[in-house]
C-alpha cells in the first residue's frame, strides 16, 4: 500500500470512530412540549435500504408501545441522492413536527451535487447508532476470503468486476474507491442502485460481483444462503456472537484489516429536525428515542443488524457531525467526487 492510500484509509477509520462515548442528558424540566399533530419522519433514501428499515422500525415501536400522543408518518424522499428530503426539511424552518433520519448522504449529497444544503440547515437531535459495512459476494462464487476476491480483481482485466452500491459518489462508492487503491491499479465498475435492498437483490441475481451493503440490508439473503460475507469494514469484529446462520455469527466475520484490506468506514444513523426549533422540542425527541432504545424490540433490531450501539445528543453529537463533515469533504476531494472538481 502506498503512503497516499494509507492516509486515505487511516483518516476514515479514526474520524468515524471519534467521540463515541457517553451521551449528554437534557434536563427533564426542559420537556414541556409534545406534538399536537402527526409527525412526519422523512427518509432521504429509497425503500428497502438501511435508513428506510430503521425509520419504519422506529415507527412500529413507537406505535406498538404508544410512545407518542400523535401518529408518526414515514415518507421516502429519495430524489437526487436524498437531496429531495433534505431540501424539504430546509424549507420547513421552526417545524418541530418534521424529523429526518440521516446517513452519510447528509454530507456526501451536497458535496457531490452542489445542492444548496448543509447539515447546518437542520437541528441535530441524536445519533441512534453507527452502521457497519460488509463486503459481500454471491455464495455460489469460490471467494472464501476478502483476499481471494482481491486477488481475482488483480488477476482480471480492468473494470471486469462490478461493485453494486447505493447511489453515486456516496458512501458505497467511497469505499469502492478505497478498495481500488489495493487492487494493483485495476478499477472496479461501480453500478449504482436506488437503495440497499435493490443492491442485495442484484448480487443474488449475479448482476454484480460484490457489494458493500450494511448488515441489515443483506442479512436475509445471508440467512437464506444466497450471499457470503467476506469482511467487516471496522477496526474490530462485531460484538454479536449469536449464530445468524447455522455456522456463523456476526462476530465470525473477520475485519477487512485482518484480511489484508486496510479499509474502515462506519455510517451515521441519526435524527435531525428542522432549524429554529426550541430546546424543549429537541428534548422531546431525545426522550422519545431513549424510550425506543429501552425496548427489547430495539435491542433485537440492533443485534439483527449488527449495529455499533453508540448514542449521542447535544454538543457531543454536534461535534461528531462537524468532524465527519470535514472527513467526508477530505475523502471526496481525494476521490475527485466534489461538485467543484
Amino acid at each position: 500500500m502506498t503512503g497516499h492510500a494509507s492516509k486515505f484509509l487511516t483518516v476514515a477509520g479514526l474520524a468515524v470512530g471519534a467521540l463515541a462515548t457517553a451521551f449528554s442528558v437534557t434536563p427533564a424540566a426542559a420537556q414541556a412540549w409534545q406534538p399536537t399533530k402527526a409527525v412526519t419522519f422523512v427518509i432521504p433514501a429509497g425503500t428497502g435500504g438501511g435508513a428506510d428499515q430503521m425509520a419504519r422500525f422506529i415507527q412500529g415501536v413507537v406505535t406498538k408501545h404508544n410512545l407518542m400522543p400523535q401518529p408518526m408518518v414515514v415518507i421516502n424522499k429519495a430524489g437526487g441522492a436524498g437531496a429531495e428530503g433534505f431540501l424539504d426539511m430546509k424549507a420547513s424552518p421552526r417545524d418541530p413536527h418534521k424529523i429526518v433520519i440521516t446517513l452519510s448522504n447528509l454530507f456526501t449529497t451536497p458535496m457531490a451535487t452542489g445542492t444548496p444544503f448543509s447539515w447546518k440547515d437542520l437541528t441535530p437531535v441524536a445519533m441512534l447508532a453507527l452502521d457497519q459495512f460488509v463486503l459481500w459476494v454471491n455464495a455460489e462464487t469460490n471467494y472464501r476470503t476478502a483476499q481471494d476476491y482481491l486477488n481475482a480483481i488483480k488477476g482480471g482485466s480492468d473494470k471486469q468486476f462490478k461493485m453494486g452500491g447505493t447511489g453515486s459518489k456516496q458512501e458505497d462508492q467511497i469505499i469502492t474507491v478505497a478498495l481500488e487503491r489495493l487492487t494493483g491499479g485495476k478499477k472496479l465498475t461501480y453500478v449504482p442502485f436506488a437503495g440497499g435492498g435493490a443492491v442485495a437483490v442484484q448480487l443474488v441475481g449475479k448482476h454484480v460481483d460484490s457489494t458493500v451493503n450494511n448488515p441489515i440490508e443483506a442479512v436475509s439473503q445471508w440467512k437464506a444462503g444466497a450471499l457470503r460475507p467476506l469482511c467487516l469494514f471496522d477496526a474490530k469484529r462485531s460484538v454479536y456472537t449469536a449464530k445468524v446462520t447455522s455456522s456463523m455469527a456476526w462476530s465470525d466475520i473477520p475485519t477487512c484489516k485482518e484480511s489484508g484490506l486496510n479499509v474502515e468506514y462506519q455510517m451515521l444513523r441519526g435524527v435531525f429536525t428542522t432549524s429554529g426549533v426550541t430546546a424543549a422540542q429537541v428534548n422531546y425527541y431525545v426522550e422519545l428515542f431513549k424510550k425506543v432504545m429501552a425496548t427489547d424490540d430495539w435491542k433485537k433490531f440492533m443485534e439483527d443488524g449488527a449495529f455499533n450501539q453508540t448514542f449521542m445528543t447535544g454538543d457531543q453529537f454536534k461535534k461528531w457531525v462537524e468532524a465527519n463533515d470535514k472527513l467526508h469533504h477530505d475523502l471526496m476531494k481525494e476521490a475527485g467526487f466534489l461538485a467543484t472538481n
